[in-house]
């Protein structure tokens, strides 16, 4: 599966206003439940049981909070540059302004370490950091991660 399929242009979205770690959450808690047709309730307390249980903050400004769900039909992501960086407790101590939210059905395991591992790939990338963070609009950013995930998708 691309990732491009994972995260189409509609689920990057753009700029975020959110002040802390839980408003962040909430905030594409409820963008993903929209475009998913779920309770943004189910989806923001299957998120923070995952960041209870250590933060998913993985270090140069990046997090990628991520959870499995009941009753989810696919792997779906969603990604939003914040416009001020918030803490988010992250291994190396640095505030997060790129957030790339995973969401996977209860039973994909594997699928969704699969989906986390390329995730994860594009955004140890520097040049896909910066570029995210320089690019004005949400269509440029839908482009630069979208074709930076397919060309990692292998």
């Amino acid at each position: 599966m691309a990732l491009s399929d994972l995260i189409p242009p509609e689920s990057v979205l753009g700029m975020l206003n959110a002040s802390n770690r839980k408003q962040a959450l909430q905030m594409l808690s409820e963008a993903a439940a929209a475009k998913l047709g779920m309770d943004s309730r189910i989806i923001f307390d299957a998120v923070m049981d995952r960041e209870r249980l250590g933060s998913t903050g993985v270090g140069d400004g990046v997090a990628i909070p991520h959870a499995r769900l009941e009753g989810l039909p696919h792997v779906f992501g969603l990604f939003a540059r914040l416009k001020s960086p918030v803490d988010f407790d992250s291994i190396d101590g640095r505030p997060i302004d790129l957030v790339f939210l995973l969401l996977a059905p209860q039973d994909s395991s594997a699928e969704h370490l699969k989906a986390l591992a390329r995730v994860s790939r594009v955004f140890r990338r520097e040049d896909i950091r910066e570029g995210l963070r320089t690019t004005e609009t949400r269509d440029g950013m839908a482009a630069l991660l979208t074709r930076e995930m397919d060309s990692n998708a292998a």
